[in-house]
């Protein structure tokens, strides 16, 4: 006879604690182990496509910088195609992990990410998925970051349609600033970035 499981139950989610960065981000941690930080390179020194630099800050509700966040991106390449689900040049990753300087900013060196196929052959607009994760954040905040100056693809995006307070898009929105794309992410108040729960 099988023995019913009903009485365990789901571990609960911690914060990430003040260590995050030393399992995760071990160089910005002060530890130089690995000849390559995980997660530095994102798009590979080979990535066909337009480099880009993003930078911005993660915010709490009162309006200061969060420094012991750690974001994850992950992206399509210049042909939005995702590793893993088509033929994408040697060396790209489309994938890292960021942490904040001492002032708080946070930069992200890629390539900007081409459209990519989505659900119901629909196509989704360029944009960078992100994981946040810090202390007192129980469980990983995950949002999107699209480019301001890609409004056609924007206006038919299915994620960016999904928000009913159209002003809300806003939020996800990189705005270009010369060579930079400036993406703020607030945690809380009234300019709180949109979360996804996926």
């Amino acid at each position: 006879m099988v023995q019913k499981l009903d009485y365990l139950r789901e571990t609960p989610s911690q914060t990430a604690g003040p260590y995050v960065h030393i399992g995760l981000s071990p160089r910005d941690a002060g530890f130089d182990i690995y000849d390559n930080q995980l997660g530095e390179d994102i798009a590979g020194p080979d990535a066909k496509g337009e480099r880009i630099t993003i930078q911005g800050r993660v915010l709490d509700g009162t309006g200061a910088p969060v420094r012991d966040v750690l974001i994850e991106t992950w992206q399509a390449n210049a042909d939005g195609i995702y590793p893993g689900r088509g033929a994408v040049e040697d060396g790209f990753r489309g994938w890292g992990r960021v942490v904040p300087d001492a002032e708080g900013v946070f930069t992200i060196k890629t390539v900007k990410p081409g459209a990519a196929p989505g659900r119901h052959d629909t196509v989704m607009a360029p944009h960078l998925n992100l994981w946040l994760v810090a202390r007192g954040i129980n469980v990983g905040l995950n949002t999107r970051m699209y480019f301001a100056d890609e409004e056609a693809l924007n206006a038919d995006d299915a994620v960016l349609n999904l928000i009913e307070q159209a002003h809300r898009r806003d939020s996800l929105l990189a705005q270009p600033d010369g060579d930079v794309y400036r993406f703020d992410i607030h945690l809380q108040g009234e300019r709180e970035t949109v979360f996804l729960d996926i």
